[in-house]
């Protein structure tokens, strides 16, 4: 009798209720394997069969709404969100070689707080502040999207604000507390990102959500948005500031990019970038790389210099501000990630590497970082003070008033 049931196609629900009861974080069903859950970072197959064409299209289609079948079949792809009990799933369905597959990420039905998911202490400051553009970045699958959750039921519990998201497809939802919220799917409720974000303008919005910003027309939006006086979270698929800052300017022509340089520096307050690895023994656990925009960083950004950013942030711990790999570091000194984890998401791993063998051998001292560091403002102070002489001397001289007789 078991031999015949493993034969048999797996139910979706059964399925789904595998991922809640293991609290995996994707399930991935693909022909030629059984399916497959991400359970702590690792891939694990269940001992079930081996999925085949009719399999994965029979699941497909319990699942999918008719708008988006037929997106799959024009487009070879489409994405959407689900409801199972009380858990949420998005689901990503695709053709591969012709035939289908899917992944589905569970969505924790909780909200998450700022301590525990380590959320860096600038971000509720940021987070309140009348208008700006704050970017969370990281690669696919860094927990960008719980960290906007966890920021938007932050402000809803303790603000009275109208806050109006963009998502594709909805992920968390979110009851009116203290705040209006309203969220909006694209390509169910509006059709693209930058029609959203124009239409959501007419809104009374004091905090808007972009889910995704893939084009020039919604980050331009975004960033005009943010200038006009509303506080607006965006997303990139980027690591770390300065490539986020560059991959901004760059999606833009040539002739743009001088203005659009004075425009993000004036809207954007910030850039949390993050990365996900898995801990020692189970679970995952966050590692983040805060820049908090000064006027310093503005400067820096208008005058095309994000190359020193990195500095700046590295100067810049009294503003909340750290880098990624001193997060790295702390989390593997700390014992709760191993070695190999912290090098492989390094932005740079053979400094890295020899932070560690120094702390290993006894070598290193974090105080003379931090006199470095201050060694490093100071020298940015002065240099800031510099620029300042040069713009004063490059300012036309008035002649001295004449003396009354």
């Amino acid at each position: 009798m078991a031999a015949a049931a493993s034969t048999q196609t797996p139910l979706i629900d059964k399925l789904l209720t595998t991922v809640i009861q293991l609290k995996a974080s994707d399930l991935h069903l693909t022909v030629g394997q059984p399916p497959v859950l991400r359970h702590h970072g690792r891939m694990k197959r269940l001992e079930t069969k081996t999925l085949d064409s009719d399999d994965t299209t029979a699941l497909m289609k319990a699942i999918t709404p008719d708008r988006c079948q037929q997106e799959l079949q024009e487009k070879g792809g489409c994405d959407f969100a689900i409801s199972f009990g009380d858990t949420r799933f998005r689901c990503a369905v695709f053709k591969q070689k012709g035939m289908i597959g899917l992944v589905l990420r569970r969505i924790p039905s909780q909200f998450l707080t700022f301590e525990q998911i380590g959320m860096p202490e600038a971000i509720p400051r940021l987070i309140t502040r009348p208008r700006g553009l704050l970017l969370v970045t990281g690669p696919t699958g860094s927990g960008k999207t719980t960290s906007l959750a966890s920021m938007i039921n932050f402000i809803n519990q303790n603000y009275d604000r109208h806050i109006i998201t963009m998502e594709d497809p909805i992920e968390y939802y979110h009851t009116h507390n203290k705040c209006t919220v309203n969220q909006r799917e694209i390509g169910v409720d509006v059709p693209s990102f930058p029609e959203a974000i124009r239409r959501a303008l007419r809104m009374d919005p004091d905090i808007m959500l972009v889910g995704e910003m893939r084009d020039l027309d919604t980050i331009h939006a975004a960033i005009e948005s943010a200038e006009t006086g509303h506080v607006v979270f965006g997303t990139l698929h980027t690591s770390g500031a300065a490539s986020t800052i560059n991959r901004i300017i760059d999606v833009f022509p040539q002739e743009q990019q001088d203005q659009v340089r004075t425009q993000l520096s004036t809207a954007l307050i910030g850039v949390l970038s993050q990365t996900l690895l898995p801990k020692i023994g189970e679970g995952l656990v966050a590692a983040y790389e805060m820049m908090v925009v000064t006027p310093a960083i503005q400067n820096l950004i208008r005058e095309n210099k994000v190359y020193r950013i990195d500095s700046s942030i590295q100067t810049g711990r009294k503003h909340g501000m750290f880098l990624l790999d001193e997060n790295l570091f702390r989390l593997w000194k700390e014992g709760i990630v191993e070695k190999e984890e912290v090098l492989l998401r390094s932005s740079k791993p053979a400094e890295l590497a020899a932070k560690i063998t120094a702390y290993e051998q006894g070598l290193y001292e974090e105080d003379e970082d931090a006199e470095d560091e201050e060694g490093d403002e100071d020298e940015d102070e002065d240099e800031e003070e510099e620029d300042d002489e040069d713009e004063e001397d490059r300012r036309p001289k008035r002649p001295p008033p004449k003396k009354r007789e």
